[in-house]
């Protein structure tokens, strides 16, 4: 049974697609349905949504900026955006995003329900299936790098032993540019952060099924060269041109950040193993990708001191702090002044409307996952739970000892409309905000 949230300024839209939903005959657990981008981002962090089915233009943001923020929080979450109007550039965007369709009102009643059946239909089977027992016990089972000129040669440029190459090597090579970044996947065969003794036939085959999955997840929606390096890793060369660097280019380390989300998920749920990712900078020149390849080394290596998370962004930690790799106690103090400043952030803020998890990690110069992982990791409870919590506890406070409306008391604490605090309330206190003054 899936779980739908629909999302439009205009609330006849929203019910009439309830609506046709509802009728489908499709499984469908639940349907929700918001108003704002803002109190859609409630619904996606407190509700298990598998499909976000979001109008592209309204108010402060939109259904662009909630995509990339839903598939922060969910990196596997369905998407299908609707539109008044048939713009190039916004459907460019959103399938780039990882829409699974862009369609134009006024909706056809038909066409809507079968980009949602076949948007259900992709959930069941986001990657291909692999046997990993079969494939273990077939004796006659062989694999061959794939493509090994130019896995060797994509390795050489990684590692820094490539010398300067003609534009027609790079242009075989399909190093395009000239924007580049390296996200890179450690297989971990063991469970629950034990190491595991596994043979040279399971490495390969663990390696084999997670290069599938990266070929799977990035195809036709990034410029990505995957190949194999060292003995458990992938390497992924992602690359960008002019263009398409200048579109969104201030969400591009989030973009990163849901990829390597991506590939651990699936990899975990496909293949039954976890893998640490490490994803580097982006920087612009062919030259400099042995550098970026040694970023995402480097993020590995801090992500394995970690143990309980799994993807690592090379700019999240100030290297340039330290002559040498920092010590245990060195990483715990900057986590904890990171989490406390994020603290005192969002108690100076929480009553700001459009308050967002990136614009605190913003202000802590780190990316919003890392900073949500440390927050739960350090509190004990997300971060977005705790700017609830102080909404809800002043929500508390005004019903209980003054005379303002629930509209008046929704403004005071940094919601767009009475009805979405109304909503917040009851599913955090039990009871709506009139059943709690009585």
């Amino acid at each position: 049974m899936y779980n739908i949230l629909i999302v439009d300024d205009e609330p006849l839209i929203c019910k009439g697609l309830e609506g046709l939903l509802t009728k489908s005959g499709l499984e469908i657990g639940g349907i929700f349905t918001a108003y704002s981008g803002h109190e859609a981002l409630d619904y996606i962090r407190m509700e298990e949504i598998d499909l976000l089915v979001t109008d592209i233009q309204m108010g402060e943001m939109s259904g662009i900026e909630l995509m990339h923020q839903a598939k922060l929080v969910k990196p596997w979450m369905q998407t299908i955006i609707i539109s008044a109007h048939e713009t190039f550039q916004y459907a460019q965007m959103a399938l780039r995003l990882g829409a699974k369709d862009y369609l134009i009102k006024p909706l056809n009643s038909e066409q809507f329900l079968d980009s949602v059946r076949n948007a259900l239909l992709k959930m069941d089977k986001p990657v291909p299936q692999i046997d990993m027992v079969k494939m273990r016990d077939n004796e006659r089972f062989y694999m061959e790098e794939p493509m090994p000129e130019h896995n060797e040669r994509l390795n050489r440029l990684l590692i820094g032993a490539a010398d300067a190459m003609s534009e027609e090597a790079e242009r075989e090579l399909k190093l395009l540019g000239p924007y580049f970044s390296v996200i890179k996947m450690k297989l971990d065969p063991g469970k629950d952060g034990e190491a595991a003794a596994t043979t040279d036939k399971d490495s390969r085959l663990y390696r084999y099924a997670a290069l599938n999955i990266a070929q799977e997840l990035l195809f036709g929606e990034w410029n990505a060269l995957p190949c194999y390096s060292a003995k458990r890793e992938i390497s992924i060369v992602l690359q960008w041109n002019e263009e398409e660097y200048a579109e969104l280019s201030a969400n591009k380390i989030n973009q990163l950040e849901m990829i390597g989300r991506s590939l651990h998920h699936h990899v975990h749920q496909y293949v039954g193993i976890n893998a640490t990712i490490g994803i580097s900078q982006i920087l612009k020149g062919t030259e400099f990708v042995p550098v970026l390849s040694r970023q995402a080394d480097k993020a590995i290596q801090w992500g394995e001191k970690q143990g309980d998370y799994h993807v690592f962004y090379y700019g999240d930690f100030n290297w340039h702090n330290y002559a040498h790799d920092p010590s245990a106690e060195e990483l715990t103090t900057q986590s904890n002044r990171i989490v406390a400043n994020a603290k005192r952030y969002i108690e100076e803020n929480y009553r700001q409307k459009g308050l967002t998890i990136h614009e605190v990690a913003r202000k802590n110069h780190v990316s919003p996952n890392y900073l949500s992982y440390l927050f739960k990791k350090i509190t004990g409870f997300n971060l977005w739970e705790y700017v609830i919590q102080l909404r809800m506890e002043e929500s508390k406070s005004l019903l209980l000892n003054t005379d303002m409306r629930r509209y008046e008391i929704a403004e005071r604490v940094g919601y767009e409309s009475p009805e979405h605090f109304s909503k917040i309330f009851k599913k955090y206190f039990g009871v709506s905000p009139s059943d709690w003054k009585k």
